[in-house]
């Protein structure tokens, strides 16, 4: 005859196994979640492809930029345009500028997310400084730009959303903070 806490014990191993895993499942279940329905404010990672289509000059639609940096990033980081007013459809470039005050390279990597969270689904960024890491050497500036457009399928009760960048310290994930790998970071001087 079996021992009943043994196949109570097994029972409880199953259920923490199953636990386990669904805590590793959720976060790209999670991700998938917020791609397929916008929530979390979450963009793009990859260049839009701008087609020279209909500009719903009817509409006008404000976009506000704000900036941050995470806990521990020295860099000053500003967007140069704090709000714009654009046509869905019409493209746009806004730039941002970036200080590293600190006398070593570093390696930034900008986080972005709209809210709110279905403004999401309809910008469209053909060119962002946030699709790759930016290296800066020390004591040096430069302007990063964003090229966007504004899906003119956004819902008519949108007429004002916020882009907010987060800039995260990423020096050391990997061989792009190596001046000789990567000779971005000798290119800026400091100013």
């Amino acid at each position: 005859m079996a021992n009943p806490n043994t196949a109570l014990v097994t029972k409880l191993l199953l259920i923490v196994v199953g636990m386990f895993g669904f805590g590793f499942a959720l976060v790209p279940l999670y991700d998938v979640f917020c791609d397929i329905t916008g929530i979390n404010g979450k963009t793009r990672d990859t260049a839009a492809v701008y087609y020279d289509g209909q500009i719903d000059e009817s509409r006008t639609v404000t976009v506000e930029f704000i900036t941050r940096t995470h806990t521990g990033m020295p860099w000053e980081f500003r967007a140069q345009t704090h709000k714009v007013k654009v046509h869905p459809g019409e493209m746009n470039m806004v730039e941002f500028y970036v200080r590293n005050p600190v006398g070593k390279a570093m390696v930034a990597q900008a986080i972005p997310s709209v809210t709110p969270g279905q403004a999401a689904l309809f910008l469209n960024k053909t060119e962002c400084f946030c699709f790759n890491s930016q290296p800066l050497a020390a004591g040096a500036e430069t302007l990063m730009p964003m090229r966007f457009y504004v899906d003119p399928q956004l819902p008519e009760d949108i007429h004002f959303f916020t882009v907010q960048y987060t800039l995260f310290d990423v020096t050391g994930n990997g061989d792009n903070n190596n001046p000789i790998n990567n000779p971005f970071l000798t290119s800026f001087t400091a100013n």
